[in-house]
C-alpha cells in the first residue's frame, strides 16, 4: 500500500529530490502529499512545486510553538499522512507534536550522531573538518524532545579525503542522506522499525 509522506523544510530540501526521484522510478511505494515550511522564499517552497507537491507555507511569527505546530497538524492530518520527515526544518518541534505523531517523525542529521548533535548544515562540515575527522555521514533517526537525541535508525559513513572542503563533504554525505531516507522509508512502510527502550530494533 503506498505510505503517504509529509516534508517539513526550512532550506532547500535537497534530499526530498532523491525520494521524489526514487518515487518516481517505482523503487518505492510511496507519494508525498504536502511540504510545508516555515519559510515562505525557501527552496523547498520551489522544488515542492516544480513537482507538482502541494506547498504550504505557515509563518511562525508571533505563534507560540505549540500552537504554530498545531497549524501544520491540520495540514497534516486533513490528507491522512503515514510518516513525517524532516529534511533541513530549523525548528525544534513541541512535545504535545511529537507525542501527537509518536514515532512516526524522522529527522535526517548530516553527522553520525552523537558526534555534532545541534550543530546545522554547513557549520558541521566545517566542524568536522577543523576536528580532523577521518571519517563523517549522516543519521536517521527518530524524533524525540531533544535536538537530535531520538532513536537512531540508520547511519551512513564517508571517508574524508585531505582535500574535502566543506561543499565537497556536503555532496557526499547529501548522497548518503538520500540512501538512508530511502532505505527509512521502506522499513518503516513495511512495519519493520520497533523502539524498544530508546533503541530501534529493525525487526
Amino acid at each position: 500500500m503506498t505510505i503517504k509522506i509529509a516534508v517539513l523544510a526550512s532550506t532547500n530540501a535537497t534530499d526530498m529530490q532523491g525520494i521524489i526521484d526514487a518515487i518516481n522510478k517505482k523503487d518505492i511505494d510511496a507519494k508525498i502529499v504536502c511540504l510545508i515550511s516555515n519559510k515562505a522564499d525557501c527552496g523547498a517552497i520551489k522544488r515542492a512545486k516544480n513537482n507538482g507537491i502541494d506547498a504550504v507555507f505557515i509563518d511562525p511569527k508571533g505563534i507560540e510553538r505549540e500552537d504554530y505546530d498545531k497549524k501544520i497538524a491540520d495540514e497534516i492530518d486533513k490528507r491522512n499522512v503515514d510518516l513525517l520527515l524532516l529534511i533541513g526544518y530549523m525548528r525544534l518541534l513541541s512535545p504535545w507534536f511529537i507525542n501527537h505523531y509518536k514515532n512516526k517523525i524522522i529527522n535526517i542529521h548530516p553527522s553520525l550522531l552523537p558526534a555534532f548533535a545541534g550543530e546545522i548544515d554547513k557549520n558541521i562540515y566545517e566542524e568536522v573538518l577543523k576536528r580532523g575527522c577521518k571519517v563523517t555521514g549522516c543519521t536517521l533517526h527518530f524524533v524525540d524532545e531533544g535536538a537530535d537525541t531520538g532513536p537512531i535508525i540508520i547511519q551512513k559513513c564517508v571517508k574524508i579525503d585531505e582535500n574535502d572542503t566543506a561543499e565537497t563533504l556536503k555532496s557526499k554525505v547529501q548522497e548518503k542522506e538520500v540512501e538512508a531516507l530511502i532505505e527509512g522509508i521502506k522499513l518503516f512502510q513495511k512495519g519493520k522499525l520497533k523502539v524498544k527502550k530508546g533503541i530501534v530494533k529493525i525487526e
